[in-house]
């Protein structure tokens, strides 16, 4: 991941608002000040001190009301400190000695409080701010008067606004840049759900605390998009240095106009400049009203260019060529810097992360679907009978909405919904769609909105092939709360089940759930009787708390949205709460191994499998499923997954990771079989068309590779994996320009995309033997790697540096550079290609202790790289009949590309052509498994064209006609860099067996 992260730190508190740069932390108690304390605050000659014995000493001014410190206003509030002024009026720090705290007070200019309509605004900004409660909007307490002086009161602390950041006229670092905005657009976004705009952002109004938090602030100019503001026809109001071209024009508003606001400060934030500088302010106003903004790489240089085009969507002059929604904004952010949707696992992390869905470890019934933005209508998916159990039921999905929460709880918002869900699939045909790609696919929709609402919910269902649609309502009564439901067919909107409960208490409404859902379930199709239903599932839903779950919800959310470390942290306090609460646990054991942390994740992944009489049945074979995948135990993983999708044939998660699994174990016909069965389940999933490219690829179907990665791309288009199975598949076709071009498009998408498309454009040039070049991508990628802490990934980009300079004779530059991969991982693939290096080196003795630490572990996969290793070290003793008998024990262990590869060269070595021929034969016919040899996202097809050799070398021992064939395939590959110590060989040998014949 990038250095980019927008969460907050954890030991912030959640209602903290920056504002004023004056100390902080209110004593218990203060004298009150004399009438004699006023002291004159301005240098204006017009400054006078207010008449009158009033405890509310104050000066008035031509610009504000000026208190002087220790003026007590309303007998409660005595003034600390002035922080700012502004046309509305003065910011004070203030202590409030009836809480004892520390506040904010902004009091208006008597003048303008003379004015209703002002007098109206600034209660509106109260009314309007109190509608919302984020970490990244300021809290506002409330509005008094006092001694004729009319305030508003809000939280208060230690900070600095963003204009004081931005002084010296130069642009910020791109990572604090997009740091800072992201926060100011999640604020945004929950101004912007409660259908106001803000009007008057600028760098003034953005607050910053110590810890980098932002807030936003002022909302004197905010109004409801459905209002009618406070102006009239045609006025202009907002800070004009920060307008967007419809505000200049005095036109109608909505939150398009704050998004180019934010593009604009921005823009400013990465250059130093602003994109309309002039001699005047009209002048800068009317210059965005006609002109495009340059581009911010105009004025930067190596900006990423998903920044640079981010800031230049915001600036559009038509509204309807900007962002539509701070939604996708965010999106956009993510999308660079690499904050793919949870299951779209981190593309430099180990093995378990790359094929894996890892959702599920915090979604129970969560399945990966990224979306393009015009989602095609496609038929209802109907899966042939042998998506039955014993041909009992088709298969049903459904997707429950956001239920309209009544009760004024927040607690109650999107906690529920997610148990229904599970509940529901306690039935073996019922399958969930995940809520997260519904809200993913609202924000696409033709009116795009962030809720699952009914409308919205029926047009993602049926643009995605679902059944049907369940809706909800809560409300609060006097004997406690009310859930109804209503299930309703998505195509036509008829009812089809309803059902409703009453509980007195949240606790119990959680728990009421089951049995809420059972008459859908029935109407659906489930012949189970209501106690078995509620039976089966009766240990999931119980909790210590309604708040346990409500956290579950949220990290699930956080998860989904790539947030992973602030999703880690919000699983833990769920069980802080609840320490027997098991989906807690698979969801932090899903949010380490997301941030590679796979010894956190196994430890999580063992707590919640202390917990499986909190499961229900489906969960049991999914977090097995997952647990075997994280301990590496992949046999375990296709089992589990098999009886997984043998009991519940439509699970999403059951296939999709059931094609991992036996990817993992080399059997890569079922693995393809699998990823077509989930692609049929999930035919808009871009992860299951990732994969089913993936594995088509490492199966020799490139064709299909091609095909599916480009399916993939085109349903999300920031999907970086999917560019990476598409470089494969065209390098698997041989189209070595189409592969560095699918590597450039990734590059330039993210730091973690441009760390694996270096590793590919390396493994394409010493492909070709353009060793000297690889070398060079290869040492500026791993200072980039080391630098952003990607200690795995520079590891293994040491151990392919270490092998291209092997491959040009480089032998002493190569055991070093085994060293630094080596210090920087001890991953089994890198300890893997290091020993070989040490091998092929003649450090044989290094080699063999790294050989006999693999051999004694436990799984079958480190057991058959050591016995490789110790078979080659045979060899190079020249004990060619020992090194035969390891090698092909290593084979059968687990039946590897690479071991088949180093079997060939063993045989060749005991003049045994036949059996060598073989081999080879094998690695040709397989030579999609060598595209990436660990399945880790790290390729390795550098090692194939070797494989012409060594079976040209065969053939000529065989005296057959067809050596040539062998060797002008190789030179063919390697023949055009000419660095290649092997070229002078391979000629000469083609030249001598051509003369004799």
């Amino acid at each position: 991941m990038s250095d980019f992260d927008p969460k907050p730190k954890p030991d912030q508190d959640p209602d903290m608002t920056r504002w004023g740069a004056g100390p902080t932390g209110a004593a218990p108690s203060r004298p009150a000040p004399s009438h004699q304390q006023a002291t004159k605050l301005s240098s204006d000659p017009e400054a006078t001190i207010a008449p009158g014995g009033s405890p509310a000493s104050f000066i008035v001014t031509s610009h504000a009301v000026l208190f002087s410190p220790g003026t007590v206003l309303g007998g409660r509030y005595e003034i600390v400190a002035q922080l700012g002024m502004g046309g509305m009026g003065a910011v004070y720090k203030a202590y409030d000695r009836e809480v004892q705290r520390d506040i904010a007070l902004k009091v208006i200019r008597p003048e303008l409080a003379e004015n209703p309509q002002i007098l109206q605004r600034f209660k509106q900004e109260l009314i309007l701010a109190r509608e919302v409660t984020h970490p990244n909007v300021v809290r506002i307490y409330d509005i008094g008067e006092a001694e004729g002086v009319k305030f508003i009161t809000m939280k208060f602390v230690q900070g600095q606004d963003l204009a004081s950041l931005m002084t010296d006229g130069k642009g910020m670092e791109p990572n604090r840049a997009a740091d800072i905005i992201y926060q100011v657009c999640e604020g945004l976004e929950a101004v912007h759900k409660q259908g106001i705009i803000h009007r008057d952002l600028k760098p003034g109004n953005i607050m910053l605390d110590e810890q980098g938090r932002v807030v936003l602030m002022d909302f004197g100019l905010a109004r409801g998009v459905e209002g009618e503001g406070m102006t009239q026809t045609g006025a202009m109001l907002g800070t004009m240095q920060y307008m967007s071209p419809e505000q200049a024009k005095a036109e109608p508003l909505d939150q398009r106009s704050d998004i180019y606001t934010v593009g604009l400060i921005f823009y400013e934030m990465l250059t130093g400049v602003s994109p309309y500088a002039s001699e005047s302010a009209i002048t800068s106003l009317m210059k965005r009203t006609q002109e495009r903004a340059k581009p911010v790489s105009t004025f930067v240089q190596g900006i990423p260019p998903a920044l640079n085009d981010i800031c230049s969507r915001c600036l559009e002059i038509n509204p309807a060529h900007r962002f539509q929604s701070i939604g996708e904004l965010l999106a956009a952010f993510d999308a660079w810097r690499g904050g793919i949707a949870p299951s779209q696992i981190s593309m430099v992390a180990r093995r378990v992360q790359r094929r894996f869905s890892w959702k599920y470890a915090a979604a129970v019934c969560a399945l990966v679907i990224l979306i393009a933005a015009s989602a095609v209508l496609i038929p209802r998916l109907r899966l042939s009978e042998t998506a039955g159990v014993g041909g009992e039921h088709a298969p049903v999905s459904v997707l429950v909405a956001d239920f309209a929460n009544q009760t004024g709880d927040p607690e109650l918002d999107n906690t529920l919904e997610p148990m229904l869900n599970l509940a529901l699939e306690g039935a073996k045909f019922i399958s969930a769609f995940d809520r997260g790609d519904a809200r993913m696919l609202a924000g696409k929709l033709p009116h795009p909105t962030n809720k699952l609402d009914e409308q919205a919910s029926r047009l993602i269902a049926y643009s995605q092939g679902i059944d049907t649609v369940i809706t909800g309502i809560l409300t609060r009564r006097d004997k406690g709360y009310k859930l109804a439901l209503e299930a309703l067919d998505s195509r036509t909107g008829k009812s089809i089940a309803s059902s409703d409960v009453m509980a007195p208490t949240k606790d119990e409404l959680l728990k009421s759930l089951p049995k809420l859902a059972a008459p859908i379930r029935k109407a659906l199709g489930d012949v189970t009787p209501v106690s078995a239903q509620l039976n089966e599932v009766a240990g999931a839903f119980t909790a210590a708390s309604l708040e346990v779950v409500h956290l579950d919800a949220l990290a699930m959310e956080q998860q989904f949205a790539g947030k992973n470390k602030q999703a880690l942290e919000t699983f833990s306090k769920a069980v802080q709460l609840d320490p027997n609460f098991a989906r807690a646990y698979t969801g932090m054991s899903g949010a380490a191994a997301n941030l590679g942390n796979l010894k956190e994740a196994e430890t999580y992944i063992n707590k919640a499998m202390e917990h499986q009489d909190r499961m229900t049945e489906r969960e049991r074979y999914r977090y097995r499923e997952l647990y075997y995948a994280i301990v590496g135990d992949w046999q375990k993983c296709a089992d589990e997954g098999t009886q997984l999708i043998k009991r519940y044939p439509a699970d999403r998660v059951g296939q999709t990771n059931l094609s991992a699994c036996l990817g993992e174990l080399r059997q890569i016909p079922k693995a393809v079989e699998a990823a077509r069965r989930a692609v049929e389940i999930v035919p808009k999933g871009a992860l299951q068309r990732q994969n089913l490219s993936y594995f088509s690829t490492v199966g020799g179907d490139f064709t299909t590779g091609v095909k599916q990665a480009e399916e993939a791309i085109g349903i999300s288009p920031s999907s970086e994996p999917s560019y990476l199975a598409l470089a494969e598949a065209h390098l698997g076709q041989g189209d070595v320009t189409a592969a560095a071009d699918a590597y450039h498009k990734l590059e330039k998408m993210s730091e973690v995309g441009a760390s694996t498309a270096q590793a590919g454009l390396a493994d394409l040039a010493i492909y070709e033997g353009r060793f000297s070049e690889a070398e060079k991508i290869l040492e500026a990628s791993i200072a980039a790697d080391l630098k952003a802490k990607r200690q795995d990934v520079a590891a293994a980009k040491y151990a392919t540096l270490a092998f291209s300079e092997l491959a040009r004779g480089e032998k002493r530059k190569a055991v070093a550079e085994t060293d630094k991969a080596l210090a920087n991982s001890q991953g089994v693939g890198v300890r893997f290609l290091v020993a070989r290096i040490l091998v092929e080196a003649g450090e044989l003795a290094k080699a063999e202790k790294l050989a006999k630490k693999l051999s004694a572990e436990v799984q079958a996969e480190s057991q058959a790289y050591g016995k490789i290793i110790q078979g080659m070290a045979a060899l190079k003793r020249g004990q060619a009949g020992e090194g035969v008998r390891l090698l092909s024990d290593a084979n059968a262990l687990l039946d590897t590309w690479i071991g088949h590869f180093e079997l060939g060269r063993a045989y060749l070595q005991a003049g045994a052509f036949v059996q060598a021929d073989s081999e080879f034969e094998q690695c040709l016919r397989r030579r999609g498994e060598a595209i990436e040899l660990f399945m880790d996202n790290t390729p390795t097809y550098g090692y194939f064209p070797a494989v012409y050799y060594y079976q040209g070398r065969v053939r000529e021992g065989m005296k057959s006609s067809n050596y040539r064939d062998s060797y002008r395939a190789y030179l063919n590959i390697r023949e055009k860099a000419g660095e290649d110590p092997l070229l002078n060989e391979v000629k000469t040998r083609a030249a001598q067996l051509t003369a004799s014949n």
